[in-house]
């Protein structure tokens, strides 16, 4: 099934007005009301949690009640629907999406995809043995920099039975495991793109079940640590990172949010085709990153040493 991704996550939250602001700086744009879009188009929509509109809850503290994943054709849609339909609700939407329910609970949506094609520069870099990638006199930093998010990337989701979820994804959509964390859950790949994973699920009790974190691709490592950067200055508690996973190698940044959930930048994620044979890594520090890096203060040579 040509399933391409995450076009939109939709979150019922407590506090409106702070998810906007918080969206609109980490460098979403709003468009219309509770909207917030990337530059492909893709985006997090955000209501407050007693609107009658959104899908029902998780039952647990979760604020996520809604996974859209974008197709390439009407094909898939209707392929969809209909291996779907033999044994749960799968409802037709006004706009022509369809919504129905994997087998946890998560509220999913699928429709024909809203991203739109992106011609922008990637990070370019300068090594000895290499052609230069970077014509002289041309720096390779900004302060003015774009930084803006480019797409949505992947969610991650807590769930109570990571093999029966897993099962869903791979055996009804057409997913693929790319990696796997032993006892955790998988990395999944749907067939409608390259990139290592859009969906990672971990195993936790039920009553945790819900988003753990959501990310955007950003267009490479000096922008996930300008904008991280930026975010900080704008008083965000930065999570974990700046660091560079091991299973996807994307560089990656996470910050604490008034969604219920974790928000990521990250950037550079590997890409895989049929012919990839899943890995598989017990789940641990060392598993989790190639390496982590602490964000601090800026320091200067001369000046006081850092942290005294």
């Amino acid at each position: 099934m040509n399933i391409i991704g995450p076009d939109a996550l939709v979150f019922g939250v407590d506090d409106v007005a702070a998810c906007s602001q918080y969206l609109t700086d980490y460098g979403l744009t709003a468009v219309g009301q509770g909207r917030f879009e990337a530059l492909d188009g893709t985006a997090i929509v955000i209501a407050h949690k007693d609107d009658p509109a959104l899908p029902p809850g998780l039952g647990t503290s979760s604020m996520l009640r809604k996974t859209v994943y974008g197709v390439g054709d009407a094909a898939t849609l209707q392929a969809i629907a209909e291996e779907l339909a033999r044994d749960r609700t799968v409802e037709r939407l006004p706009d022509g999406s369809i919504e129905s329910v994997d087998d946890m609970g998560f509220v999913l949506g699928f429709q024909l995809s809203v991203r739109k094609p992106l011609a922008l520069p990637a990070e370019t870099i300068n090594a000895p043995g290499a052609q230069p990638q970077r014509a002289p006199n041309t720096v390779a930093v900004r302060d003015d920099a774009d930084c803006r998010p480019r797409s949505l990337s992947h969610v991650v989701y807590f769930v109570p039975d990571a093999a029966q979820a897993e099962a869903f994804y791979v055996n009804r959509l057409g997913f693929v495991c790319t990696d796997r964390f032993t006892g955790v859950g998988p990395f999944l790949r749907p067939a409608g793109t390259l990139d290592h994973h859009t969906l990672f699920m971990i195993q936790t009790p039920p009553f945790m079940k819900g988003c753990e974190h959501f990310t955007f691709h950003l267009g490479g490592p000096t922008e996930v640590m300008q904008a991280g950067t930026r975010f900080v200055q704008k008083g965000y508690e930065s999570f974990w990172g700046p660091g560079r996973h091991r299973f996807g190698s994307n560089w990656f940044w996470y910050f604490n949010s008034p969604l219920g959930c974790h928000v990521e930048y990250d950037a550079d994620m590997d890409l895989h085709d049929g012919a990839w044979a899943a890995r598989e890594a017990p789940m641990g520090a060392d598993a989790s990153q190639l390496f982590l890096l602490q964000h601090r203060e800026k320091w200067a040579p001369g000046g006081p040493l850092p942290g005294k």
